[in-house]
């Protein structure tokens, strides 16, 4: 069974990025699922086709509906040492979304528990009993439509998600989280940093599904933005939207 992007079969469609000796790291489409839950094959089942001769295991997640980089590792040791790094924080992440409407704010940092909420969502708490940590910047693409650079420095379930929720801007093609229809979820994984083997990995992927991330307008955020990892990315003192 296919996946699902707003209602329609996807392909369980990827791009390979980097074929290291320890890792595959690949362009995920987005609605590609990385579990079968209910669907009978996912991306994990496919990838596992067509890498035979490894057993490649997952260090991180991305949720069904984002697209871009997935990292996993070709051997035990590997996955080890990979998922230490995200476990510790050491790896550093950022994200691509549009949203439409006005945000509370257009840069910052958003820090709060994300609790459980009805039927498999999440919500931002004031809480900080184990809070979520997210940064972003934003830049207006369209009237009445922000492109966001997100910069999670932890690793929650729905993070970026709930995240622009929570500060009235659902990500465009989000139905869970109360975004507007369109032809995809717009939420992208662009850019991966990690350290392994003693050597340091930098690597970036621009979304290739989505009419919206095409724009014009888009790209030329995203030359501004080429090197995230370089950004005076704000947020000194922490913040929770609520």
């Amino acid at each position: 069974m296919a996946s699902v992007v707003n209602g329609s079969p996807a392909p369980l469609n990827y791009r390979v990025v980097a074929d290291h000796d320890d890792f595959l790291l690949i362009d995920k489409s987005p609605g590609a699922n990385l579990h079968r839950n209910q669907r009978g094959r996912s991306l994990l089942d496919q990838l596992a086709d067509d890498f035979p001769a490894h057993r490649l295991l997952l260090v991180h997640r991305l949720d069904d509906v984002t697209s871009g980089l997935l990292l996993l590792a070709k051997h035990s040791a590997a996955a080890a040492e990979l998922a230490e790094q995200f476990r510790s924080r050491a790896v550093q992440k950022f994200y691509l979304a549009i949203a439409d409407g006005k945000p509370r704010k257009k840069q910052g940092l958003i820090v709060g528990d994300l609790e459980k909420s009805r039927g498999g969502s999440y919500k931002l708490s004031r809480r900080t009993d184990n809070p979520s940590r997210t940064r972003f910047i934003s830049a207006s693409v369209v009237a009445g439509q922000r492109l966001y650079l997100l910069r999670p420095e932890t690793g929650k379930t729905h993070q970026l998600r709930v995240v622009l929720s929570s500060l009235g801007v659902p990500i465009l093609g989000d139905r869970r989280y109360g975004g507007a229809d369109s032809d995809r979820a717009y939420l992208h994984a662009w850019a991966l940093c990690f350290r392994y083997g003693g050597q340091d990995f930098r690597f970036q992927c621009a979304p290739t599904y989505g009419i919206r991330f095409q724009s014009p307008a888009v790209n030329e955020a995203l030359r501004h933005w080429h090197e995230p990892w370089q950004l005076p990315w704000p947020g000194a003192a922490a913040q929770n939207t609520l």
